[in-house]
């Protein structure tokens, strides 16, 4: 069955549905609510609040708008930085998307140059697929092997080499050529 059949039969709170998707789902979201939190009893507390959101129909599923899967990593994401926000205010979610400035006090013409492609970075990388922008965060800011990222998601060595080549093909497309070598030279 597929994920929107699964899907379409849990709106008519059909239990065996949810639970297959709770089944499909359940290792690839969980390492991805875990890289956002470090956190197990908060990762497990999202997990848990994303699929009695979908049971009780909180977010709305439209295939115009792209696939399934990407539209339960979204709602993932956001019920895991709610939480974060409620439970942990002062906490600062994994965002960073590149090495700290070396300078222990950098110039403030290198801090705002910093911010901007901060900015460019993570506009590009909002506009991946969520499975893309998992991958890449794993590899690139966690320091995951390509081959602990796929035992943590769940899926095949291939899958991450693909997506990664994927994310980076469109990065490149998205962020500006002075920006690329910036990152290289660094």
């Amino acid at each position: 069955m597929t994920d929107i059949e699964l899907y379409e039969r849990v709106r008519q709170k059909d239990k065996q549905a949810l639970e297959a998707l709770y089944d499909r789902y359940e290792r690839i979201l969980y390492a991805f609510v875990m890289q956002l939190t470090k956190d197990r009893d908060l990762a497990e507390e999202a997990m848990q609040e994303v699929f009695i959101k979908l049971w009780r129909g909180g977010g709305v599923y439209d295939d115009s708008k792209g696939k399934f899967k990407s539209w339960l990593f979204t709602m993932s994401r956001h019920v895991t930085i709610d939480l974060i926000r409620k439970r942990k205010p002062d906490l600062q979610l994994d965002e960073s998307y590149a090495e700290a400035i070396p300078s222990p006090a950098p110039s403030v013409e290198t801090e705002v140059e910093w911010q901007e492609e901060r900015t460019q970075i993570e506009t590009a990388m909002a506009e991946l697929p969520v499975e893309q922008q998992q991958v890449v965060r794993l590899m690139y800011f966690q320091g995951l092997s390509q081959q602990k990222i796929a035992d943590a998601c769940g899926i095949p060595l291939g899958t991450v080499k693909g997506r990664i080549r994927l994310a980076l093909k469109q990065l490149r497309r998205h962020l500006s050529h002075d920006l690329i070598d910036k990152e290289v030279e660094r």
